[in-house]
């Protein structure tokens, strides 16, 4: 099964949105990339990537005017484990492609006007420490002892 893996948010302010979320709720600075025309700071809360995007001035490009001016929701990303197949049927169903030809991760508008990109499975990392928080929560509870349920006589 697919899943969602990651956020979007496009921003005026990066170290200030970092910060703050940071701050506020903890989550940790994955990574900062230069893409295409726009800085991307990656943060985690141990299961979602949250990608922070501050689009250059003045850039034009069919990415950045996607989800409309200004701060938004700029996209969220499904994990797929057949890219070219979930590519294909998204193309089928006359989806518009926003991303460049070759591009991968893919975006495009899915039914209803809401920007959408698919990924390979595993693009997005989680926390090491996460991990490992994650991992030892599903120990406990495989082996916590089941409490007995006493019938009503």
């Amino acid at each position: 099964m697919s899943r969602i893996v990651h956020l979007a948010l496009k921003v005026e302010d990066l170290e200030r949105t970092t910060q703050f979320y940071r701050e506020v709720f903890g989550f940790t600075e994955m990574s900062t990339d230069r893409v295409r025309d726009h800085t991307s700071r990656h943060l985690s809360d141990g299961t979602i990537d949250l990608a922070l995007i501050e689009y250059d001035a003045g850039t034009q490009s069919a990415e950045s005017r996607a989800a409309g001016e200004g701060p938004c929701i700029h996209h969220f990303a499904v994990e797929v484990a057949d890219l070219p197949g979930a590519e294909k049927r998204i193309r089928a169903l006359g989806c518009e492609i926003i991303s460049d030809p070759g591009v991968v991760p893919l975006k495009f508008r899915s039914p209803g006007g809401i920007v959408c990109e698919i990924v390979p499975q595993g693009r997005y990392k989680k926390p090491k420490a996460a991990r490992a928080k994650a991992a030892k929560r599903a120990t406990a509870r495989r082996s916590a002892p089941r409490k007995a349920v006493r019938k009503k006589k």
